[in-house]
């Protein structure tokens, strides 16, 4: 069976180094806060030339902090794309602020930016709710329309926060994701881009005074240093110092596994060009490429050709999130929003780990394009 993520070969790629690292946060016992964490956030920062990098214990929690940092509440909207994982509607929904959603464009599978100034128009015509911040969201590591959302941002006084749960590593216009927008948050699951051996993620931003809240907030809204006094409410949102270690290794992994990952995607198009719908990188663009999804008219009989190919195959996101029932309050309907409902019926994703030898590539493609020849 084809990996559809790889990570024993890439641990093999860096075994000394892992274990070394897992050694010396053994050996001095600082499990909680060590000092391995504050070399990856300097680590971090310096990636994405930003001022601050804040680690946090995942990328559900670096959503829910960021948004508990600009005080979003009852009342309060938040846009964001329909085509996501559900911690970037959790996360809002956990604050008592209201999602608004905006349909993604067809081929690039992100929110579509043309549609944004209207949907806030909207909103502040009804007058029922407050805009508040604009949540666009990085969809398989591409990235949206910045120049494009960052304007509607600053017309509306709207904070940007970018879910780039996906796209750590990628890029839009020769800057790197991270210092595009008033706050980026990031991932650090396993499967993605630049993963760890667990949970993790962090927050990204040049803001000096929020910086300083959200490093409060993972600590339990904790005063400075000292844990007993409590400023603001906070979560246990620390991440883990062997973590830390493991990441501060495969980061310098990160650059040549992102150019790997592009090399398997215009493999991928190419030879598939004239078989499926393909994912569309806009110029200016370099994709993390933290899957890569094509759009098939049955994308469930394909997974079962592909399986009994030994070829294992993903399905993101058959159920878009103004159709979960975690969130029917707000009185979502099929329909609403039909690019995305159209693509999450049609969209079937493939494996694009760097460590994918070009025989296990050619083989992919040739059952495709023998399905659909």
């Amino acid at each position: 069976m084809i990996p559809f993520v790889d990570l024993k070969t890439q641990f093999k790629q860096i075994e000394p180094q892992i274990r070394a690292s897992i050694d010396r946060v053994l050996e001095h016992g600082q499990f909680i806060m060590g000092p391995e964490v504050l070399e990856l956030e300097q680590h971090l920062a310096d990636f994405c030339n930003v001022k601050h990098a804040i680690s946090c214990s995942s990328g559900a929690d670096a959503l829910l902090m960021t948004l508990m940092a600009k005080g979003l509440g009852h009342g309060d909207a938040v846009f964001t794309s329909p085509f996501t994982f559900f911690a970037t509607v959790e996360a809002i929904c956990l604050t008592g602020a209201t999602p608004i959603f905006i349909d993604i464009e067809p081929s690039t599978y992100n929110i579509n930016a043309d549609k944004l100034a209207d949907s806030i128009k909207k909103i502040n015509d009804q007058g029922k709710l407050k805009p508040k911040a604009i949540m666009p969201v990085d969809i398989f590591g591409l990235p949206v329309d910045y120049d494009e959302i960052n304007t509607i941002g600053k017309l509306y006084d709207l904070c940007v926060i970018s879910d780039a749960a996906q796209s750590f590593g990628a890029s839009y216009k020769n800057k790197p994701i991270g210092c595009l927008t008033d706050i980026t948050t990031t991932s650090f699951f396993p499967a993605k881009p630049l993963g760890a051996y667990g949970d993790g993620g962090a927050i990204f931003t040049n803001d000096n005074e929020l910086a300083d809240i959200l490093k409060s907030i993972r600590i339990h809204g904790q005063s400075g240093d000292n844990k007993y006094v409590n400023e603001r409410l906070g979560l246990t949102g620390r991440l883990d110092t062997l973590q830390a270690a493991i990441l501060i290794e495969k980061l310098k992994l990160l650059p040549g596994e992102i150019k790997r990952r592009n090399q398997i995607a215009d493999q991928y198009s190419e030879a598939l060009k004239d078989k499926v719908g393909l994912p569309y990188v806009k110029p200016e663009r370099i994709s993390a490429w933290a899957q890569y999804s094509i759009l098939v008219p049955d994308p469930e009989s394909l997974a079962q050709t592909l399986k009994e190919n030994n070829i294992p195959t993903a399905r993101y996101y058959p159920v878009p999130m103004h159709l979960q029932t975690a969130i029917k309050q707000f009185g979502y309907k099929s329909g609403d929003f039909p690019v995305c409902e159209d693509t999450a019926d049609k969209i079937i994703s493939l494996p694009i780990h760097p460590y994918l030898t070009d025989e296990q590539i050619d083989q992919i493609i040739n059952v495709i394009r023998n399905t659909y020849n």
